[in-house]
């Protein structure tokens, strides 16, 4: 099977829900004897390498502005998998699938992945919303088929678009955890002695919450959130401004690899404050590393299979913090870490995924 993938800024080591999931992914359909390209965005690639795990890179222009960076991209992507004779092209996200229709009428076989909906997103204004409610719309009625990430997507899906889709969750690998903390060292974080937060700096991450309600937290522990904002905005500006006012809240930046191990491996406590999300890989690498987790109780975060006490009520500042305080002591048990990485290895395997999401592309050919 010819695969070609758009709808993700590219791979690998660029930050981002899709990213991730699209570099989980794609090498395990490639190793599985299928032919993959994936179309990166060039204002996030520093190197134009040809190939990576044996997935074609096909580097494309991108507008380097959030209103028109994504469909302008899938635009050129959905005119090169034309090109280059694809069997199907996979879309990733609402805003992108606003191309599924001129997929379709290109000929196209078309597999769109709803990782969410976007439009709920606060960075968006009404116009940009109704557009992003347009391609959830338009790619599922265009699709041939449609992935959800969630089974609160797939009831999306089935009130807007009055289909059925593929439920394939999210996935996360099995982390080596590490030794050492070297990274940890220059930053100057001390281990075990930190809550954890990783997202992007937008306000449905609700970070601007976790950052007042660890405020009061009236013990020697530090906050540490790794992440930044892909366009820089007043909303970012503001968030780093009001970090800067608590010095035992430390900003990394993005950060990948080894030194994202370090900090997962050595935190006390992983925190999710969201308004918004599809179904977050950030909370299951949390559960991958075995980590005490506190959640907001949005519809995605209920779906991960989570012990009450473990979410608190979205928005609720008094609430964050007043969980904050009840959880930062309790240590999970090594039976109660393994259950974590047990629930990881049987419901969100990358494997496992990689094989669905094959089936799915063998239905769309039909």
């Amino acid at each position: 099977m010819r695969i070609f993938v758009t709808g993700t800024r590219g791979i690998p080591d660029i930050p981002g829900g899709v990213e991730k999931h699209c570099q989980e992914l794609y090498p395990l359909i490639s190793a599985m004897g299928h032919s993959v390209t994936v179309a990166t965005r060039t204002p996030y690639i520093k190197e134009k390498a040809a190939s990576w795990q044996g997935i074609q890179l096909a580097h494309l222009y991108a507008p380097h502005k959030k209103s028109l960076e994504a469909i302008g991209h899938t635009f050129l992507a959905v005119l090169e998998a034309k090109k280059e004779k694809a069997d199907l092209i996979h879309i990733h996200a609402v805003g992108p699938g606003l191309m599924a229709p001129f997929a379709r009428l290109l000929g196209l076989k078309v597999v769109v992945t709803n990782h969410g909906p976007d439009y709920d997103r606060q960075k968006w204004g009404v116009l940009a919303k109704t557009m992003l409610q347009l391609g959830e719309y338009l790619s599922g009625k265009f699709a041939n088929q449609i992935i959800v990430i969630s089974s609160v997507i797939a009831e999306i899906i089935r009130k807007r678009c009055g289909r059925d889709s593929n439920l394939i969750y999210n996935g996360v690998p099995l982390p080596d955890r590490s030794e050492s903390t070297s990274y940890l060292d220059r930053t100057a974080i001390k281990p075990k002695n930190y809550i954890l937060a990783v997202a992007r700096f937008v306000p449905e991450k609700g970070l601007h919450d976790l950052i007042e309600a660890f405020a009061d937290l009236k013990r020697n522990y530090q906050l540490v959130i790794a992440g930044d904002a892909d366009h820089q905005t007043t909303y970012s500006r503001e968030l780093k401004q009001l970090a800067a006012v608590d010095k035992r809240i430390i900003l990394t930046g993005y950060i990948t690899g080894e030194d994202l191990n370090q900090v997962f491996t050595h935190a006390r406590l992983f925190c999710l404050p969201s308004y918004h999300e599809g179904l977050p890989i950030a909370l299951l690498e949390a559960m991958s590393y075995g980590l005490p987790v506190l959640v907001s109780d949005i519809p995605a975060n209920r779906e991960v299979d989570l012990p009450a006490e473990r979410f608190f009520k979205c928005g609720d500042v008094k609430d964050l913090h007043e969980k904050l305080e009840r959880l930062i002591d309790l240590e999970l048990s090594d039976k109660e870490q393994q259950l974590l990485r047990t629930e990881i290895i049987e419901k969100y395997n990358w494997q496992k995924i990689a094989e669905q999401t094959v089936a799915v592309y063998q239905k769309a050919l039909l």
